[in-house]
């Protein structure tokens, strides 16, 4: 009588399993890889995530050809009304500044510092700038190579969102964006990767390198990562500690559908970015999205284990109230 409940159970596994497909954001893909692992494991259901950019999550979440569209630029109110899109956010996670100067393990960049190598302004690693705070480094008069994203990027739109928040001249001049033509590819001194893991590649295989890359393909890819000064003036390693001091000051409400960007607190690590799910409130698979991410939001450790910041419980509960008041929580 066991052996035929035993049996039973197994079929009604394999027989009600689902499978979900979803694209957009390379920095939350180490997470959703590890969450979608563990949850096939416990769930027997599949979920598909390809690592495309966001700009292509958006585009095929609306296109309808996903489940669901990562994305770490968030959409306006007025877009995801528009498309008959929900939108949440599912982690936080720090952006770094990853680098390769043979010989440097401890470098130290100010405020001036960053701005100086994104504007084009400071072109060599022996820059006063620079040594200013690096008095024990021995840094090189070679010119300094800039890695940005080749491909649509919420991480990019983080990225120059910081620089824009900190630095009027940037803000003037080149603002928010997914994708831009950097002034250091104009002097001949910038390499584009696609995806967080192509910028780490390009940073990794080109020395005197600089470039913007998620924590946890940084660490992955074995790369040294800059302290960066923060708004309060302090120095801040990249680490999950630090960023959460920062991402403490989120301020995420439903009422807007999270629509919120959070680089540039005022203090800790300065340079942050949440990353959001799309779906579309009206289809059936919507559901499903929820019940992976409802999995995923009871698994912190996987998440903290890359470097991630998991979301603060009480953005959780406004995120599960949110579901319930779109019709899209997940099936009990």
């Amino acid at each position: 009588m066991l052996k035929k409940l035993a049996f039973g159970a197994l079929i009604s596994v394999s027989t009600f399993a689902w499978t979900i497909n979803g694209t957009g954001s390379s920095f939350q893909y180490p997470v959703n890889k590890t969450w979608i692992k563990g949850f096939y494991s416990e769930t027997g259901n599949r979920v598909n995530y390809t690592a495309t950019g966001s700009g292509t999550g958006i585009k095929e979440i609306i296109a309808r050809h996903v489940d669901f569209g990562g994305t770490d630029k968030p959409l306006s109110p007025k877009e995801l009304r528009k498309n008959h899109l929900a939108q949440f956010p599912i982690i936080i996670g720090g952006i770094t500044l990853a680098y390769n100067i043979p010989g440097v393990h401890k470098l130290k960049l100010s405020e001036v510092a960053i701005e100086g190598i994104a504007l084009g302004t400071i072109q060599y690693w022996d820059n006063p700038v620079i040594v200013k705070y690096n008095p024990n480094e021995k840094l090189p008069h070679k010119k300094i190579i800039f890695v940005h994203r080749s491909d649509k990027s919420g991480t990019t739109f983080n990225f120059t969102y910081y620089l824009a928040k900190m630095s009027t001249v940037w803000r003037h001049h080149y603002g928010v964006k997914k994708a831009l033509n950097w002034p250091t590819d104009a002097q001949g001194r910038g390499v584009a990767g696609k995806g967080n893991a192509g910028v780490s590649a390009a940073i990794k295989t080109n020395a005197y390198s600089i470039g913007y890359v998620d924590y946890a393909d940084a660490v992955t890819n074995g790369l040294n990562l800059a302290v960066v000064q923060g708004r309060d003036g302090a120095f801040y390693e990249p680490n999950p500690a630090n960023f959460a001091k920062g991402a403490a000051y989120g301020g995420f409400s439903a009422k807007n559908d999270f629509f919120k960007l959070i680089a540039y607190p005022k203090k800790g690590y300065p340079i942050l970015a949440p990353s959001f799910d799309l779906v579309h409130t009206d289809d059936r698979n919507a559901k499903k999205v929820t019940a992976f991410f409802n999995y995923a939001f009871d698994h912190d450790e996987m998440a903290s284990k890359l470097g991630y910041i998991p979301l603060p419980s009480n953005v959780k509960a406004m995120v599960r109230k949110y579901w319930e008041e779109k019709g899209i929580s997940p099936e009990k």
